[in-house]
């Protein structure tokens, strides 16, 4: 008797085009109306196996949720329970939250198409859910609003207003929605008008009618035809059948009605006529009956048949034919009994008690026995639908608590592996610092051990220098005046005879003889302490080259140019020189794998040149940031007023050049002594 205008499946998404060239026109054919059944279901097989395969994507699921529209569009129910079952998986798969919710929604539509309302209104339950989660109001509220029909249907006119307001207190504050606005004042208009408040009814009815203004709702929904359907049929109830006709005739004038909404149109020929037998009318009767029962015949609406007898009983009984009166009731009671709607069975029990007076009693008592049987089964759905609510709403929460848990565990974890990590690094760099304090300590300690060694050497040069000054005066006061005595006494030989003289001279010359090897021996000993006291420096590197070949494996070849004259050389530059070599030579044993080390002493013009090269694995100069050492080194050789260069690949060893500014005196081509 009442037409909802919920139609959820005629809004297709339009913003997704397939990437194949054929998806869209078997889409587009398996919505037609104008082909038959079975061409529509074979162009929605075919789209169907196009995507199927597909990767899962939110463009894949949005075509699955096209299919799944062709199918119930079609009445084909199994097929589109199939489909949404699908998109429920592959969302889930996913984490797709909107898919899944408007999954669940399909669910629940093929649920309350097949009357198992507790399944049904279970999937609208979650998908309300997941739309509070994710804000999306505008699905929230269709949702609302179909679990609001549902528990219409269900008789739990309470519940499903609560749902209806939800749904209208949302869509108030959106923009552009007054598609379901109309569906909340006409669901609004229909639960009034069962609760005989008739004036709300027809207020919200007409609140309906006019959000029709808006010109992007699609006018194939004939959604302006269900509201004269449904105005009529509340001036139905108030008996004002005159006042109903004229609202069911605009209603079948609407254009196209027919072929876009065929199952209305066979509603408003079944009120109109009913309105009219009311309105003792008899114009088109018992045509208009016949029209709308052969519609529904044809349609398989198997159910909205009752209806269409118990009127025509109530129109035979009008004209005293009272046989066909109870052979049509009795065919209203026999396919209402069928049905699990038990609202059917009534409504015929009290038409046949009407008709079929003699057995009147025998019905009113099953009327009674039914009614109370429906009212409880009401109240228990009803209950039904809360139980659904507060246990969906437990899991939820036991969930939430799991969740929160995990969360807790986690939190606890991520800090302890975090004071964990820190306590980790903390130590790894207090490691690294005693390290680096021990090596610096370590060049300290070396240093000063140097610069004793220096200062030793300085005091032996000292002492050296006493010792040839006592050496040149022993010459000068020895030597010189035993020269002096004999150069005197050459002088004396002349004044005496030549046999004398010649003996005097042996005894002169042999005691020159005698002075020039104590003159000799005394330079010999001179030069030695010289040579001792310039390779000194070359000394003390000889021990660091003596002790690098003896504790590690790769072959050291050392080079001193003898031009250079250490001496003259400053200490500072010998120390830094000799931490270069030393630095030089630890990198080479720890990184460079080398088979030969070289290092050379070259004497330039104005500069001391030390090269150190290894033939080892190399590294990418430009790549490696400078280290402690290469830092170290370039400081030393600063230091000096120097220059250090590196040259170095990956495969052809390295090279290190340090170039140290010098007095020119220092590089004498020749020894002066």
């Amino acid at each position: 008797m009442i037409f909802l205008s919920c139609n959820k499946k005629s809004h297709l998404d339009k913003n997704i085009i397939s990437q194949k060239d054929s998806l869209p026109v078997y889409l587009s054919l398996a919505n037609d109306i104008n082909l038959s059944y079975d061409f529509k279901q074979k162009y929605a097989q075919k789209a169907f196996s196009i995507i199927v395969d597909e990767k899962n994507d939110s463009v894949n699921r949005i075509n699955l949720f096209k299919v799944a529209n062709r199918y119930y569009n079609m009445n084909d129910l199994k097929s589109y329970k199939t489909i949404s079952q699908l998109i429920l998986e592959r969302s889930m798969s996913a984490k797709d939250s909107s898919s899944i919710a408007k999954a669940y929604t399909y669910l629940g539509d093929y649920y309350g198409a097949q009357l198992v309302s507790d399944s049904a209104f279970r999937n609208y339950f979650k998908a309300q859910k997941i739309y509070l989660q994710i804000n999306d109001k505008y699905n929230l509220s269709k949702t609302l609003l179909s679990k609001a029909s549902l528990q219409y249907n269900e008789g739990d006119f309470f519940e499903s207003e609560i749902s209806v307001f939800k749904a209208l207190s949302i869509l108030k504050e959106q923009k552009d929605v007054n598609d379901l606005l109309y569906e909340c004042y006409n669901l609004l208009g229909i639960l009034n008008n069962e609760k005989e408040e008739y004036s709300k009814a027809l207020e919200f009815q007409n609140k309906a009618l006019n959000t029709l203004t808006d010109k992007t709702i699609p006018l194939d929904l004939q959604l302006k035809a269900t509201s004269f359907n449904n105005i009529g049929f509340v001036y139905m109830r108030m008996k004002d059948y005159k006042q109903a006709i004229p609202y069911f005739q605009k209603g079948l004038q609407e254009k196209n009605l027919f072929e876009e909404k065929t199952i209305l149109y066979a509603m408003l020929l079944d009120n109109l006529a009913y309105s009219k037998l009311k309105s003792r009318n008899m114009e088109g009767l018992p045509d208009l009956f016949y029209r709308s029962m052969k519609i529904r015949d044809s349609l398989g609406m198997r159910m909205a048949k009752i209806s269409n007898q118990i009127h025509l009983s109530e129109y035979y009984a009008f004209k005293k034919d009272t046989f066909k009166a109870i052979q049509l009731s009795k065919q209203a009671l026999l396919l209402s009994r069928s049905s699990d709607k038990l609202n059917n069975t009534l409504q015929a029990l009290k038409q046949i008690a009407v008709v079929d007076p003699k057995n009147a009693a025998k019905y009113s008592r099953e009327y009674i026995l039914l009614n109370d049987k429906m009212l409880k089964a009401e109240r228990n759905m009803g209950e039904k639908f809360s139980r659904i609510e507060y246990e969906t709403n437990e899991i939820k929460d036991q969930n939430s608590s799991l969740q929160e848990k995990n969360k807790t565990l986690i939190y606890v974890f991520s800090i302890c592996t975090l004071i964990g990590l820190f306590f980790y690094v903390y130590k790894t760099q207090q490691a690294k610092n005693r390290e680096l304090l021990f090596k610096q300590q370590q060049q300290i300690a070396n240093e000063d051990i140097y610069n004793l060694m220096i200062s030793q050497q300085n005091e032996i040069e000292l002492t050296r220098i006493k010792e040839k000054k006592k050496v040149a005066q022993e010459l000068h006061d020895g030597v010189l005046g035993r020269m002096f005595g004999v150069r005197i006494s050459l002088d004396s030989l002349d004044k005496i005879d030549e046999a004398e003289a010649a003996e005097k001279r042996r005894k002169y010359l042999a005691e020159l003889k005698h002075i020039e090897e104590d003159i000799r021996e005394i330079s010999h000993d001179l030069n030695r302490e010289k040579s001792e006291l310039i390779n000194n420096f070359v000394v003390i590197l000889n021990k660091l080259f003596d002790n690098q070949k003896n504790t590690y494996p790769s072959k050291l070849e050392t080079s001193f140019d003898s031009h250079i004259k250490w001496e003259l050389v400053n200490n500072i530059v010998k120390i830094n020189l000799y931490r270069i070599i030393q630095e030089a030579l630890q990198n080479c044993n720890k990184y460079s794998k080398a088979d030969t080390i070289k290092v050379e002493f070259k004497s330039e013009i104005d500069h001391l040149v030390l090269s150190i090269f290894d033939d080892g694995v190399g590294f990418n100069v430009r790549r490696t940031k400078n280290g402690i050492g290469l830092h170290n080194i370039e400081y030393r050789a600063a230091e000096c007023k120097g220059t250090a260069a590196i040259k170095s690949a990956k495969g052809e060893g390295t090279l290190l050049v340090v170039k140290v500014p010098i007095d020119q005196k220092i590089n004498l081509q020749k020894n002066d002594i």
